[in-house]
């Protein structure tokens, strides 16, 4: 059972004012992903890879929409040229919800170099960054909420939550 239901968290980015939500499958969040494919609230478009669902964030930030990128931190390699030379340069606020597989360095093999050392990857690049922990109180997960959107505000650039296995 997931820290934090998938209508819940929903309804707290939806909350902070996130109203666009694109990215790629990911078991980490599969309750979330269902939920945002079954509601009709907001628009979720599904993407092939990461660095696509960045530039269609890109553009939807550009015509006036709040963005939420759901990725694998496995993709965060391929993605790295759009945070830094789209959404940082240009200015893009978005959040990123990073999947924190292989942490533990038990996962599928794509997993195990990116899982440990992810966090310093976003930190070489300047993407702060906080962790959504499975055993974690509910009210961590809106805090980490609070944060990012704030950070969001101040900086207008990416701000990541990295999701552990069971907090979505």
């Amino acid at each position: 059972m997931p820290v934090t239901a998938p209508p819940e968290f929903l309804a707290a980015l939806r909350e902070r004012g996130f109203d666009f939500f694109t990215g790629v499958p990911c078991s980490l969040v599969k309750g979330l992903l269902a939920y945002l494919d079954e509601q009709d609230e907001v628009p979720y478009l599904p993407a092939t890879r990461e660095d696509v669902a960045l530039g269609v964030a890109g553009g939807a930030a550009m015509g006036g929409k709040q963005p939420v990128v759901i990725m694998q931190n496995s993709g965060l390699g391929v993605s790295i040229n759009a945070i830094i030379s789209l959404h940082q340069i240009y200015e893009i606020p978005t959040l990123l919800l990073i999947t924190w597989r292989g942490y533990e360095g038990v996962d599928a093999p794509e997993h195990i170099i990116m899982g440990p050392v992810m966090p310093q990857v976003l930190d070489i690049f300047a993407v702060p960054h906080r962790t959504l922990e499975h055993d974690a109180e509910p009210s961590a997960h809106l805090e980490a909420l609070d944060w990012a959107t704030q950070t969001l505000k101040e900086t207008n650039k990416p701000v990541a939550l990295l999701v552990r296995k069971g907090a979505l």
